[in-house]
């Protein structure tokens, strides 16, 4: 239905795009209280925008990057974030979230997602995949940023189910987002009765993570679910093998626990992988996420788009310390430097 009533609207557009617009206008209007109101308009919008002058477009343009909310009121609060000031973040935010309309939300025909970079866009369409036609939001409105953002200070103020329902629309946008599926798993690590939740999303940000400190976090996590289930030779594994991503303070708190429960800790890291391999629990980054990282940095070498290269060659390097890697993320530094 939705499919036949955009076409006979196209079919009805001419070369005039004054009428165009008055015709497009009227559709909308006609069209207010249909079951697909939503989507009919959404699209008619973007009818109309076509049918503006390039001029018109460079003002509405202009006008938008002018007069961003989201971008001003993410710039105000990261201030007291960056200063510890967390609970007055969390009062702007309030006040702005309150009054915020809501944008690019998902409708019967269309889904709305922004990733990070190309590496995401391919875990989500080998992971997921779309369930209806893909839309973009635009990199001027961070919606994602804006979720999550909201999302982490309502949880660190203890407002455990709006931070959930802030996250879980982060979420949407970017299924494949390991930093905001580890943020939920807090949430169900502190406000659960059971640790189902808590491992569920570990696991499945560990399937999609490619950051050091995300993989090095998703190690934590398993170490504490096997610490609470008194099976400390896989939690002082998983400690171990999480100091290969990142030296982190909690890691070597939780070792001490585990030592001081009468456990031995002092294995190798090839003893700590022997093991985890044993539990079957997923060693390092995903084979598809790893070759996705070698074919982009690569493409974009061969296409002489050496900054983007660069970055993917980064990423790589981050995970793997590999010699090669850092020779040539050397190399390509040289190029951009001439």
């Amino acid at each position: 239905m939705y499919k036949e009533i955009i076409n006979e609207i196209k079919a009805n557009l001419g070369q005039n795009d004054e009428l165009n617009r008055k015709y497009l206008s009227s559709q909308i209007d006609r069209y207010k209280d249909h079951p697909y109101n939503k989507e009919i308009i959404r699209e008619i919008s973007r009818m109309m925008w076509d049918c503006l002058t390039d001029e018109e477009k460079e003002e509405f343009i202009e006008i938008s990057e002018n007069e961003n909310p989201i971008m001003d009121i993410l710039n105000e609060t990261s201030e007291y974030i960056e200063t510890g000031d967390y609970e007055t973040a969390l009062y702007e935010l309030k006040h702005f979230m309150n009054s915020f309309p809501g944008m690019f939300e998902d409708d019967m025909v269309s889904e709305y997602h922004s990733f990070t970079n190309p590496l995401e866009e391919l875990i989500f369409y080998n992971y997921i995949g779309a369930e209806k036609e893909i839309r973009y939001i635009p990199d001027n409105q961070p919606l994602l940023d804006l979720y999550y953002i909201y999302g982490f200070l309502l949880f660190e103020n203890k407002e455990f189910e709006e931070a959930e329902i802030s996250l879980k629309k982060a979420l949407q946008i970017n299924p494949v987002s390991a930093r905001i599926i580890l943020e939920l798993s807090e949430i169900y690590k502190m406000h659960t009765y059971t640790f189902n939740k808590f491992i569920i999303y570990t696991s499945d940000a560990l399937k999609y993570a490619y950051y050091p400190q995300d993989l090095a976090r998703c190690y934590r996590n398993l170490g504490y679910y096997y610490i609470e289930e008194n099976q400390f030779d896989i939690a002082t594994a998983l400690f171990k093998y999480s100091m290969k991503y990142e030296m982190s303070i909690m890691a070597y708190s939780e070792l001490q626990y585990i030592e001081s429960k009468g456990h031995n800790i002092d294995i190798s890291l090839d003893e700590a992988v022997s093991i985890l391999e044993d539990k079957n629990i997923q060693i390092g980054v995903k084979p598809f996420v790893f070759n996705a990282l070698n074919e982009l940095a690569e493409e974009y070498e061969k296409n002489r788009l050496y900054n983007q290269s660069l970055y993917f060659y980064e990423l790589l390097y981050d995970i793997t310390n590999d010699e090669q890697t850092f020779n040539k993320i050397n190399e390509l530094q040289e190029i951009l430097h001439k």
